[in-house]
């Protein structure tokens, strides 16, 4: 496949999997640095793998069937199951959003610039790049976004430094356990296969015209390559994850990570005064690029499921978002990170509906064609879910 049919497709593999990368994984992965040092890494790393092939499925439902998730719920289930598999996603999405924000105003905060200002025209560009009709356009500006993070976040490890530690830390303590738990909460969220296989569905709806392809073949390449893009987007998202780790492996441990102030003062400390700032964009391009995705997959699913059109869910996009930007104004910013971290936890029973209905989907040739899982196929995806699902079963015990 050339590298010019490659990027007619590119695009919501990579973002999704750099949405992964919100403003609480960013702050999860800080803390883990600072009390267990490299000691996660082995982990953070491990977890790839159930992240790409959860996602792959998503994706490829998305490229083989040109439907959303939600829709494809409704359509093969009913309206009531597809409900049931959306509507929990979209309640707790609503402290995401808010942690979203928060990690915005913390980012702005080292940069020296007022919340109070800047939580507000974040909240209109949010709306504004949601309702843009062009998905084209939204696509350009979050893969810059995603671009501008990366930088940032590579550029705080370069001013920290890296040291020879040991990558791999194994304890039987139960904080050990939870923590494990968070970064598997972490890497696979319900809105993430919403996002993903709509985003899919609606990208290859777009570039058929102008690759001239027959129906077959068009599928098959838009399968090829989302399958690539999640790789090297999975990837490059646990690789930020264990590069933000390592920027903060001996940071005091009793650190208040949702302080700017406090955040500054380490990472002046430990890298020098330009870290702050490296660290403050590459947290509010994180956050931002998350809030939007999440936004999108959240509500995407929701009306799909109720049986309306993606263009028409801007009143999900206000109801979730408006409060949100109204609890990042005046709670406690520690409080919410926090929450987010048991939410985190939470987030795997959320995913155990649609997580289970999308292999179902997935194996079904009625619905995907030649695009169906094979047995090998599904026996992975399961495999993972179920390693998943076991973590958040951990942190309850």
């Amino acid at each position: 496949m050339s590298l010019k049919r490659y990027l007619k497709f590119f695009g919501p593999a990579w973002l999704v999997m750099i949405a992964d990368l919100d403003a609480s994984s960013v702050l999860g992965a800080a803390e883990t640095g600072a009390i267990y040092r490299y000691g996660l890494i082995w982990f953070v790393l491990l977890l790839t793998v159930p992240l790409f092939f959860i996602q792959e499925t998503a994706g490829r439902i998305g490229a083989a069937t040109e439907k959303g998730l939600g829709e494809l719920i409704r359509d093969n289930y009913s309206r009531g199951v597809a409900k049931l598999m959306t509507f929990p996603m979209v309640i707790t999405d609503v402290i995401t959003y808010a942690v979203e924000y928060i990690g915005i105003a913390i980012g702005m905060e080292l940069l020296g610039l007022p919340i109070i200002l800047s939580l507000p025209v974040f909240f209109m560009l949010h709306i504004i790049v949601v309702t843009r009709k062009k998905l084209g356009v939204m696509e350009a500006v979050l893969i810059a976004v995603s671009l501008l993070l990366i930088i940032a976040f590579i550029g705080s490890l370069v001013l920290r430094g890296v040291y020879q530690y040991n990558p791999v830390f194994i304890s039987l303590d139960p904080n050990y356990f939870f923590m494990l738990a968070v970064n598997a909460g972490a890497v696979v969220m319900p809105f993430m296969l919403f996002y993903q296989s709509s985003a899919t569905a609606e990208k290859v709806s777009r570039v058929k015209e102008s690759l001239h392809l027959e129906e077959g073949e068009l599928r098959k390449t838009a399968v090829k390559s989302m399958r690539v893009e999640t790789m090297v987007g999975a990837l490059v998202s646990e690789l930020l994850m264990v590069i933000i780790i390592m920027t903060f492996t001996g940071v005091d441990p009793t650190l208040r990570f949702a302080s700017a102030s406090q955040l500054a003062t380490a990472l002046t400390s430990f890298a020098g005064p330009l870290a702050p700032y490296l660290f403050g964009i590459g947290l509010i391009g994180a956050a931002f690029l998350a809030l939007v995705v999440i936004s999108l997959g959240s509500a995407w699913g929701f009306v799909e499921a109720i049986g309306r059109k993606r263009d028409k869910a801007l009143p999900i996009y206000v109801v979730e978002s408006f409060p949100a930007l109204i609890i990042a104004l005046i709670a406690p910013a520690g409080m919410l990170v926090n929450i987010v971290l048991y939410l985190l936890v939470v987030f795997v029973f959320v995913l155990i509906g649609p997580a289970l209905i999308m292999g179902i989907i997935a194996r079904n040739r009625g619905i995907m064609g030649n695009f169906a899982s094979s047995k090998r196929s599904q026996l992975i995806y399961w495999v993972n879910v179920l390693c998943v699902f076991a973590f958040g079963i951990i942190a309850l015990a």
